[in-house]
């Protein structure tokens, strides 16, 4: 159980070590950071696969060479088919965060680990990174002037002219902007949080809740893959959006 809010939560590797030693401040320390800490560990993990599959590249690869190049395949073409070619220079950084959410998302299932998209500062500091390229590739794309034609709906004719109309458009494109980062979080982490506490509270019904616990924790691996892939694909339409009105802009 949760010590904190009473949520019936399965209790996580650092909790345990917390009550376990109440005068430690190490374990305290971290049982207050263990949202960041567990995806502190993620990384580590993606870091030694990406480590071990790429240290001895081949010409015929082995399985773990296959599985991410596969991957790497499958994300580059999903980004490229709503982006175009250009979605290519955005690979990296979607498909990083694709793989980072799901092994985060998957980790929640594993006993005595807690999912870091469970907490709401892990997907907000994700949906910011998103806010700010975005930002950042519209003014360097469309340039500062632009990027605020953009948002005011890219008036032309007798709209230029008006005042009310182009004011309403960039007011109201401003507030679809800043809401972005808040839906994108706070939908990843609804899900998983939610996963997090159904599971917890079938576990707590013994041998009579498997089955459904069972059942629940196939969901979840479903959920997992569901949620990091929207997650990814919010975030391409939001680079592409910014791409469309470049190449309106040129032509």
């Amino acid at each position: 159980m949760s010590q904190n809010t009473g949520t019936p939560e399965l209790p996580d590797i650092f909790s345990i070590l917390a009550e376990r030693f109440p005068g430690n401040p190490f374990f305290k320390f971290i049982y207050l950071w263990e949202h960041i800490t567990f995806s502190l560990i993620i990384v580590l993990v993606l870091g030694i696969l990406a480590y071990f599959a790429c240290s001895k590249k081949s010409l015929i690869p082995g399985r773990l060479q296959a599985a991410f190049e596969i991957i790497a395949g499958g994300l580059d073409d999903f980004v490229c088919g709503i982006m175009g070619p250009k979605g290519k220079r955005y690979t990296p950084f979607i498909g990083t965060l694709f793989v980072y959410i799901l092994f985060m998302n998957l980790s929640g299932l594993i006993p005595f680990i807690k999912a870091s998209t469970a907490s709401w500062s892990t997907t907000l500091a994700l949906a910011l990174c998103v806010f700010f390229y975005v930002q950042y590739t519209a003014i360097k794309e469309l340039g500062f002037l632009g990027y605020m034609d953009h948002l005011a709906g890219r008036p032309r004719g007798v709209l230029a002219f008006t005042v009310i109309m182009p004011l309403f458009m960039l007011f109201l494109h401003i507030i679809t902007e800043l809401i972005r980062p808040l839906s994108l979080s706070l939908r990843l982490r609804g899900n998983i949080w939610g996963d997090e506490i159904l599971i917890g509270l079938l576990a707590g019904f013994g041998i009579k809740g498997l089955p459904l616990l069972f059942f629940n924790m196939c969901m979840a691996v479903l959920t997992a893959v569901v949620q990091a892939g929207v997650f990814c694909l919010l975030t391409t339409i939001y680079f592409a959006l910014v791409l469309t009105h470049e190449e309106e802009v040129i032509e």
